[in-house]
């Protein structure tokens, strides 16, 4: 009887180790799933942190989707685009210059108008005759419920020269497609099939 009951007692003790050798296993496991969590979401929130050097300053920025900013980016391509190909200095190489980087912002529709241009003498024209040209953008009406995302800009053309400011009204149109990002195109994007629909004086302010 005596053997019996020691016989019990054994089993007894085999299984509470049992249930207590399964209880930390689960519990182990329990804590390594928490840490690789915990371990992720601390990775991601410091992945979301970058920074950008400005002024010989490391500035903290937080990363966001691109697709958080994708209206914001493409309006800030087309307005630098016809920034560059539209600022222009009476001088044959800050033209060149500025020329060069809107064409890596667009197809060959910009190409050809900068082409027609060309022919015309309308860079030689404001070199001969010191004419300064800058343009202001004032909105940019974007789609971005189809693909590629058509797009119309408004802008304001100055033509400054020692005698006369020419004010004129600038509206053109294109579409925008997804690109690689590079250091000649940061955003991405690419302009086609771009056209002129308006480019006409508004006011001309004679100067004393």
């Amino acid at each position: 009887m005596i053997m019996f009951t020691h016989l019990r007692n054994i089993e007894t003790a085999f299984q509470q180790n049992k249930r207590i050798v399964a209880l930390v296993i689960l519990t182990s496991a329990i804590i390594s799933v928490a840490a690789i969590y915990f371990a992720f979401a601390a990775y991601q929130r410091a992945s979301a942190h970058i920074y950008v050097l400005a002024n010989g300053k490391a500035l903290e920025a937080i990363a966001a989707d691109r697709k958080d900013n994708i209206p914001v980016e493409a309006r800030d391509h087309i307005k630098m685009f016809h920034h560059y190909f539209f600022t222009l200095d009476p001088d044959e190489k800050v033209i060149e210059s500025n020329i060069s980087k809107a064409l890596y912002l667009a197809d060959e529709s910009a190409r050809n108008q900068y082409d027609d241009l060309k022919e015309k003498s309308y860079y030689n024209n404001l070199i001969s005759g010191n004419i300064s040209q800058t343009i202001a953008v004032d909105s940019i009406q974007l789609n971005m419920n189809s693909y590629p995302y058509a797009f119309k800009c408004f802008a304001t053309e100055k033509l400054i020269r020692a005698t006369s400011t020419i004010n004129k009204l600038l509206v053109t149109q294109g579409y925008l497609r997804n690109v690689s990002r590079s250091d000649n195109n940061p955003h991405g994007f690419l302009i086609e099939h771009w056209e002129t629909l308006a480019n006409r004086d508004t006011t001309i302010n004679n100067q004393p």
